[in-house]
């Protein structure tokens, strides 16, 4: 059976869905490369809310879905910018997903990272900056998690120069009772991000970057770098301390950066390990025997929809995420915190459910195109 999609000049064309799925191995531990997927919340669509209301979140869903993820041995990178953090669920909704999110990893023997920020302040001085820092990262550490420290939309408004994030990220790194992962999300995840580190200069950011680092190497377990440049985290993770580990955050180079080359490679923290979850999992059992060709040939086609999903404005992402999710039967609807499910246009779902059916994403596939029968119908689109 076909089904009529609508095309970015908003045409309609005929697509012939995949009849069954890809084929899956059965989950095993990975042993060559430690993979997060940075994970989606689930909303409840029955919640009474409003825009700038606090997030509603459905907690059966969105813990069923870290427990997904735990089967295929991914670990879970909890309350980042995946989970709209900063767009639909402020500091309150964050700190209870990390509390339920840490007990539940703990009860399922799985994996877990949680973000901190400073989004329980929307403005403030550097030194009111260090002190959110701190709350949000008691709130992990009771939790029994470990934290990933991201970039802080108040300290690039507060900071007046590279001094203040030296300052700031050593005073956090000093009181941190264990190891974290620093995170640089760039500003084409956020553009309130820009000249982070003190620079709009890239070279004197990463300069300044490495310089936490490498004052603090005790306390800093890895580093994510989600600037969509693969040349520049290479050469970034070339630089670092020994023993400090390299996360890439790169959703359209991560095949490449995963694999490495011969002086070194890149763990993964990783949106896009969401929906890819079942076939990420496949590729790391590959790589762990030493297969790289074989690892890119699972993973390299999934770059188009990575891409797809991630272009600009790349921060809305999140709904091309959720949608698949629910296609693929974690989720009951297509609503999201803050009604991001509206960001995208149709045509751009509409693609996003063309490739990820293509790739055999969706556990069962006659689901999947009736759910998305019945999104194209709410748009007007007759069968």
């Amino acid at each position: 059976m076909t089904i009529r999609l609508p095309d970015a000049r908003g045409r309609l064309g005929t697509y012939e869905p995949r009849r069954a799925p890809l084929a899956r191995s059965a989950a095993a531990p990975f042993t060559s490369r430690t993979f997060f997927a940075a994970a989606h919340v689930v909303a409840d669509p029955y919640a009474d809310v409003s825009p700038g209301s606090p997030a509603v979140v459905d907690w059966d869903a969105t813990l069923a879905f870290r427990r997904h993820l735990w089967s295929h041995g991914l670990g879970v990178a909890e309350a980042m910018d995946t989970a709209q953090r900063g767009m639909g669920l402020d500091w309150a909704g964050a700190a209870e997903l990390i509390r339920r999110s840490a007990a539940e990893a703990r009860a399922a023997g799985g994996r877990i990272v949680c973000g901190i920020g400073t989004d329980q302040l929307p403005a403030g001085s550097v030194a009111e900056v260090r002190t959110a820092y701190e709350e949000q990262l008691a709130v992990v550490e009771e939790a029994g998690a470990q934290a990933v420290v991201m970039a802080s939309r108040a300290l690039a408004a507060a900071a007046r120069g590279p001094e203040d994030y030296l300052e700031t990220y050593g005073h956090l790194l000093r009181q941190a009772a264990d190891p974290v992962i620093l995170h640089w999300l760039g500003p084409m995840f956020d553009p309130a991000l820009e000249g982070y580190w003190g620079s709009g200069d890239l070279d004197a950011a990463t300069d300044v970057f490495l310089e936490v680092v490498a004052a603090h190497p005790d306390k800093v377990h890895g580093v994510k770098i989600s600037l969509l440049d693969a040349r520049r985290e290479t050469d970034l993770r070339r630089r670092l301390p020994r023993g400090v580990r390299c996360y890439t955050g790169d959703d359209f180079h991560y095949p490449e950066l995963i694999a490495g080359d011969e002086q070194g490679f890149s763990h993964a923290l990783l949106g896009i390990f969401d929906p890819l979850c079942p076939l990420a999992a496949q590729a790391a059992q590959v790589l762990d025997t030493g297969d790289a060709k074989g690892f890119r040939a699972l993973l390299d086609p999934t770059v188009e929809l990575s891409r797809h999903l991630f272009r600009a404005p790349t921060r809305f992402y999140k709904t091309g995420v959720v949608l698949l999710a629910w296609l693929a039967g974690h989720q009951e609807h297509f609503t999201m915190v803050g009604g991001l499910q509206s960001a995208r246009s149709l045509p751009h779902l509409a693609t996003a459910y063309e490739l990820a059916d293509g790739l055999g994403l969706f556990p069962d596939p006659d689901l999947a195109q009736a759910r998305m029968r019945s999104l194209l119908s709410v748009y007007g689109v007759a069968r």
